[in-house]
């Protein structure tokens, strides 16, 4: 995808029954190519009329959207998200069978949380505690320190660096899970992409050293 206008969907990661039995292809097909595809057609719309921002990267838009002209912020600030929050979570899962946190991401796990099942429970209590549309996510701030943090609406969690969101829009996962919102983080989080997660870290903390708390 294009990181600044016009924006294009970036295909699905995977095939549409790859996630199966977690996700369905149904979901996957609304999900990714409806609902993802209607946030970029929607951002390329609102900048097409306002040429000055069109080479502003996509994560700009996001971190700035209360600078600009007030008859789009608001749409900015709303379809920027949905773009920047969808890429990263179709891109954070893979199919199964699962993985789990290895290197650096692994040991910060541990130091932050206590490990995995801890992380697990704080994402779960997030996720299940976003009243209405929303995400949960974990995140790193520019020294390695991980938190999980939920957001309204398609907001994100700027200035931290996310690292994994799960996306609790009711589109996400109604179709094959009706209400049951714990029932479809209990499947996503069997299809967490760890080993890509922990490169991405481990990138980040690179020639960095370790931190004590």
């Amino acid at each position: 995808m294009e990181n600044h206008y016009p924006f294009t969907l970036p295909p699905l990661p995977y095939g549409y029954d790859a996630l199966l039995p977690e996700l369905d292809e149904r979901t996957l097909h609304f999900h990714h190519d409806k609902h993802f595809q209607t946030y970029v057609d929607n951002l390329n719309q609102i900048l097409e009329r306002y040429p000055d921002y069109q080479d502003w990267p996509l994560e700009k838009l996001i971190q700035n959207w209360t600078s600009l002209p007030e008859d789009i912020r608001q749409g900015v600030r709303n379809n920027a998200g949905g773009v920047y929050n969808h890429g990263l979570y179709f891109q954070t899962m893979a199919p199964t069978p699962a993985s789990a946190p290895s290197g650096k991401l692994e040991q910060a796990i541990a130091q932050d949380f206590g490990g995995l099942s801890e992380l697990k429970r704080a994402m779960r209590t997030a996720a299940l505690g976003q009243f209405g549309s929303g995400w949960a996510w974990l995140v790193s701030d520019s020294d390695g320190r991980l938190s999980v943090h939920k957001t309204a609406n398609q907001d994100v969690p700027f200035p931290l660096i996310p690292l994994l969101p799960v996306d609790v829009w009711e589109h996400a996962y109604y179709l094959g899970y009706q209400n049951r919102r714990g029932d479809y983080f209990e499947s996503w989080w069997r299809l967490i992409d760890w080993p890509q997660i922990s490169e991405t870290y481990g990138k980040l903390m690179e020639n960095r050293p370790p931190y004590a708390k």
